[in-house]
């Protein structure tokens, strides 16, 4: 009802956004829910649904707007790229899926575990054929009605076979669970995961927890960053290397804490949850802003003629809004990232995001978005509404550090556990005991919290000399 009330390219998203959100409670209630590594099987379960809905749906668009002619090839190259995409996303989430049902090495010979690795091999050889099968179709498309129905014929194949592969594997009884009926611990109990082992400087290497959305964000960012950048040397434009080492750097922080140590421990202690803030809202925002993501789509990114918009027009319009103009000015977003640490700590935020799997998650887009917006406002590459001076900067900077320090202070000091009921009832028999485990990230806070702080100064310093020398050349 809403896509036929609201109509135009920025409701088509609102409309598209708000069918794909609606696919959250049913992973969130499915049997995904009741599983050991409830973030993994949640997430996995939440981009199983999403690929399959842009695959069937995007198929059915297709169908609908046109099946054969010039526009029609258009078409299903675009829905190639879509279709390729969601096959990825079905395939890694249906995997892992299985195979976190996967107990002790033995059951990946049970049958459950045979039908999985053949379920993995063939998706692996229809992905394959699919990426070949659409780019030879292209052409034919263009030219006769009948290849359309072939491409159609090909999908729902490809289509049948993942699903029926997946009903085949939803059948077949999983492998016996060694700790099914173990008495729960504490953490068990609170979490739904045992407690990881003692935090030793090793375990910052070893230990992991992965989140296969986040992992498959990191990846794809890299990816499709350095498809562009070798778009664009083909094409004989130049791209500073600086800016793709950053970029890179940038997602692989944000894959180590979203995967790593610090989510693996971040439940269990205050420090490493503070560990895994300071890095989001900081360190990931100071490597990816030199990045200059949008510079590099405008650059890669040809401009539609048709009256669509692409990923290019998106990105243009994204940074231009009313809204956009509003939230990446320098003082909102410095006042953003520093009122953000106190709004989350000391509202029912910080219970919300620590006990509940969506407020985790809008945790982690929260910091990375308040602290890419103050970056981005201070030392942006890419277009910008804002061109404030080097004394505002400074000034905004200086602020920054001085809130930092209040802040971790205030932690070090403070005589109160913040969820206590949470922390302070993990029964770990390792570690600092909860409190001084908490002074310990409010230290963090403080001290290694500064350091992206005094590299941006640093950035803003020199930028303003090298102004200063060309202005005087």
């Amino acid at each position: 009802l809403s896509t036929i009330a609201f109509q135009g390219q920025r409701m088509g998203a609102v409309n598209a956004a708000i069918a794909l959100a609606g696919l959250y409670p049913l992973a969130e209630s499915g049997h995904a829910s009741s599983d050991a590594g409830h973030s993994l099987a949640v997430n996995s379960m939440l981009m199983h649904l999403v690929g399959v809905t842009v695959w069937v749906g995007g198929l059915v668009a297709l169908f609908a707007l046109s099946r054969t002619g010039e526009r029609a090839g258009v078409l299903v190259a675009r829905y190639s790229t879509l279709a390729l995409i969601s096959f990825a996303l079905v395939a890694s989430s249906g995997l892992v899926s299985g195979f976190i049902r996967l107990y002790q090495p033995a059951d990946l010979f049970s049958p459950y575990g045979l039908l999985l690795l053949g379920k993995a091999s063939l998706l692996v050889v229809l992905g394959v054929l699919g990426v070949r099968y659409r780019a030879g179709m292209v052409e034919k498309i263009k030219e006769k009605a009948s290849a359309f129905w072939s491409l159609v014929a090909f999908e729902l194949f490809v289509m049948g076979a993942a699903i029926g592969l997946g009903t085949a594997l939803a059948a077949t009884p999983l492998p016996e669970n060694p700790n099914e009926f173990a008495p729960l611990t504490p953490a068990e109990i609170l979490t739904g995961d045992p407690l990881p082992p003692e935090l030793t400087p090793l375990s910052w290497l070893t230990v992991w927890d992965i989140d296969l959305l986040w992992l498959g964000v990191s990846v794809g960012a890299i990816v499709f960053y350095l498809y562009g950048v070798m778009r664009l040397r083909q094409r004989g434009d130049s791209w500073p290397i600086a800016r793709t080492v950053s970029w890179i750097l940038g997602m692989l922080v944000l894959l180590y804490v979203t995967n790593g140590a610090p989510n693996a421990y971040q439940e269990f202690l205050f420090s490493m949850h503070m560990v895994g803030h300071m890095m989001l809202s900081m360190l990931v925002p100071v490597l990816l802003v030199p990045g200059a993501p949008v510079t590099l789509i405008t650059h890669v990114q040809q401009a539609r003629k048709d009256g669509s918009w692409g990923l290019r027009e998106w990105a243009l319009w994204a940074v231009h809004t009313p809204y956009a103009w509003f939230i990446s000015h320098p003082l909102f977003a410095a006042f953003n990232f520093a009122m953000s640490l106190v709004l989350f700590y000391y509202t029912p935020l910080f219970r919300w995001a620590t006990e509940e799997h969506l407020g985790h998650q809008w945790m982690i887009v929260h910091f990375l978005i308040t602290g890419y917006l103050f970056v981005q406002s201070l030392i942006g590459v890419d277009p910008q509404p804002h061109k404030p001076s080097f004394p505002l900067k400074l000034m905004l900077l200086i602020g920054t550090m001085a809130f930092h320090a209040f802040f971790g202070l205030g932690l070090m000091n403070e005589k109160s556990l913040l969820l206590a009921d949470w922390f302070g009832s993990m029964g770990r028999t390792w570690g600092d005991d909860p409190l001084t485990d908490q002074a310990a990230g409010g230290a963090f806070a403080w001290g290694v919290g500064e350091i992206p702080t005094i590299v941006i100064t640093l950035m803003v310093a020199y930028r303003d000399w090298e102004t200063d020398r060309k202005s005087t050349r």
